[in-house]
């Protein structure tokens, strides 16, 4: 099993993860996505979130984490260019980038021609970049900056 192979497992375990109370960015959970890169409640976590499957991933398979242990998703992206990628595959790391120094990331799934199935932490129904779950989303693959491989 690779790394990639092994984090989306463990995202997958974490689907229907809730912030408590919603749109607070904290809960049990959510608290220690945030703690596994240095942040305590109230921040914005779909990085940590993804840190955090890394970190237990590798952690499990006796690997390094290639990811910067940072809760901002521009600067994991920034920070780690040589994991750049362009076209997506499984596994991958999907980057957003709101241009106003926001930014959104999560899993790649699958793909199926421009859409991606991806799992997400900090996001909602509607696919929202502040929600208040983790859970299955699919997205444009125009609307990715880029994609970072594990």
């Amino acid at each position: 099993m690779t790394l990639a192979q092994k984090t989306i497992a463990i995202a997958t375990a974490q689907i229907g993860v809730e912030e408590m109370p919603r749109n607070s960015n904290s809960g049990p959970e959510v608290e220690i996505y945030l703690r596994s890169v240095g942040l305590g409640k109230g921040y914005a976590w779909c990085m940590a979130f993804i840190y955090w499957c890394t970190q237990n991933a590798a952690a499990q398979m006796n690997a390094k984490n290639p990811l910067k242990k940072t809760g901002g998703v521009l600067d994991q992206y920034h920070s780690r260019p040589l994991l750049v990628k362009k076209t997506p595959q499984p596994g991958d790391v999907f980057i957003m980038d709101f241009n106003n120094g926001t930014g959104h990331a999560g899993f790649v799934e699958k793909i199926a021609g421009n859409t991606i199935y991806t799992i997400e932490g900090n996001t909602n129904d509607s696919g929202g970049r502040e929600g208040y779950k983790v859970a299955r989303r699919k997205r444009d693959i125009k609307s990715i900056k880029g994609f970072l491989r594990l």
